[in-house]
């Protein structure tokens, strides 16, 4: 059994360890250290490994498992999101705002303390956004933005990062274009990294950490970009 490992500052971006048989202890984490270059963020999430870590601790690499996803034709659009997509007032617009939704996401909120969504992440993210790597899809109402959500794109899969509403159910629409696009565009999956009683209710379900991998690898590997801006 294989436990973490401490990842060398500047090395090779592609040094994350196997994940077969690795010993989940704390679960789901399986590397620290390292950096946040685009190359590394890159070859992280083609392993199904993401960062989430704290400011004044090392930068930590984790993959859950079980992984939370959705499958975009299981998205659950209920007849009340429907009619707040139609009535509510909303525009949706795709990458006009990626650092405000993420300086949005990271605000801080009643149900944690803290956020770990840094400035050194918000700067790596920045730069994978200029790439064309990382997108942003926002909710606007009046003018404002008032919602939204962003992630990473590679092949057919979207890696989820985090939402953000300011006006109900303003990241339900964000996530209901996203699914929109997702079906027209041919993304595959949306990852949603860990379970939460909101994403439950739209429709993720729950995968072993070895069917997510595969997934992530079909859709990857050799695999055009399917982003498609909803």
């Amino acid at each position: 059994m294989r436990g973490m490992i401490w990842l060398a500052p500047g090395g090779d971006p592609e040094a994350f360890p196997p994940l077969e048989g690795f010993l989940d202890d704390p679960p789901g984490l399986v590397a620290a250290g390292g950096d946040l270059r685009a190359e590394r963020l890159i070859a992280a999430y083609r392993r199904g490994i993401f960062p989430w870590y704290s400011a004044g601790q090392p930068i930590l690499w984790w993959c859950p498992d079980p992984r939370e996803v959705l499958l975009p034709q299981e998205f659950r659009r209920s007849r009340s999101l429907e009619k707040r997509e139609r009535n509510a007032g909303f525009e949706v617009r795709s990458d006009t705002a990626f650092e405000a939704v993420m300086q949005a996401c990271a605000a801080p909120r009643h149900t944690q303390d803290g956020t770990w969504i840094t400035p050194e992440m918000c700067e790596a993210y920045g730069e994978l956004h200029r790439r064309g790597i990382a997108h942003s899809v926002e909710t606007w109402r009046d003018g404002q933005l008032v919602g939204g959500l962003y992630g990473v794109q590679l092949g057919a899969v979207f890696f989820g990062e985090s939402m953000f509403s300011r006006q109900s159910d303003a990241s339900k629409v964000a996530l209901s274009a996203l699914v929109r696009a997702a079906l027209v565009g041919g993304t595959q999956l949306i990852d949603c990294q860990m379970r939460t009683r909101h994403l439950s209710s739209l429709g993720s379900r729950a995968l072993r950490r070895g069917d997510f991998i595969a997934a992530v690898a079909r859709g990857t590997r050799d695999v055009p970009d399917r982003w498609r801006a909803p």
